[in-house]
């Protein structure tokens, strides 16, 4: 089953646009490792476009893997970090198109790693991925920040940029106890940078409901978040990891499976929770 509640609750087909823009910039964020973050950024960035969203991804972690994950080089190519150090460059100049038709990729390699340090010394050093996105946001429905595993000043700079955060979050206990200190650090931005930041929702991740630790963390994720816990539950598959080395979302991949239903599931539940266009 690809998703837990999917008898009890399902998402219309979203309408087509009339037309495009001005986007909604989501910030897909957890600064726990390995709770398949990136592979639900590309996942449910495919199901959106696949629904006629023009969607536009921005790879905001040095390693990049959201760069690898959709096949796309990011060494000899302009980069996010060329748009974040270098005021006069064109963000067209950078994004690049992907296999899957709507959807567009704003790379990142490892000299993001060096923005940290030398974004330090910028005035208004939170708000510039803010201005980068700004020149391209009114051609996308949605915009969807890949952050890196931690809670520094990228993330900083992306949550000030973002409408919301969407939080994947494994079903383990210790993917649970990150969860307060991420929290804490969104109500610091709403105070400080983006008064208008909101928790869109957390994502259930990597559940095998064949378990009983896969099931109890589900049911204190319920008790603890309420309706912020996605009705959609993305279960454990080997597709994922064959999709990523294919280099081509879940959609593309294997279209008819259960994985790929599952992420469809959630791209018409943002919608239908006002997330996303």
């Amino acid at each position: 089953m690809a998703n837990a509640d999917a008898s009890i609750k399902t998402f219309a087909v979203p309408k087509p646009l009339a037309s495009h823009g001005p986007a909604r910039i989501i910030a897909m964020c957890n600064q726990k490792g390995g709770v398949g973050k990136t592979t639900s950024t590309i996942n449910i960035a495919a199901a959106l476009a696949e629904y006629g969203r023009k969607v536009l991804l921005v790879d905001f972690d040095p390693q990049g893997a959201l760069s690898v994950g959709l096949g796309i080089s990011a060494m000899d190519e302009p980069t996010i970090y060329d748009l974040l150090m270098k005021r006069d460059l064109d963000p067209h100049a950078v994004i690049q198109h992907t296999v899957v038709p709507n959807l567009d990729l704003i790379p990142a390699n490892i000299d993001l790693s060096a923005a940290e340090v030398q974004l330090v010394s910028e005035v208004a050093r939170e708000k510039v991925l803010s201005r980068v996105l700004k020149k391209v946001s009114g051609e996308y429905d949605v915009i969807l920040i890949d952050c890196q595993p931690s809670l520094g000043l990228l993330t900083v700079n992306a949550l000030t940029a973002a409408h919301g955060v969407f939080i994947p979050l494994a079903t383990e206990f210790f993917a649970l106890r990150g969860v307060a200190l991420l929290m804490d650090i969104i109500s610091k931005v709403r105070e400080s940078t983006n008064e208008a930041l909101q928790v869109d929702g957390i994502l259930a991740t990597m559940y095998d409901p064949r378990t009983l630790h896969s099931r109890e963390v589900l049911e204190r994720l319920h008790e603890a978040f309420g309706d912020k816990i996605f009705t959609s539950v993305i279960n454990r598959t080997v597709k994922f990891p064959d999709a990523t080395v294919a280099a081509v979302p879940i959609t593309v991949f294997a279209p008819t499976s259960e994985a790929a239903e599952a992420y469809r599931l959630v791209a018409r539940e943002l919608v239908e929770r006002g997330c996303t266009p």
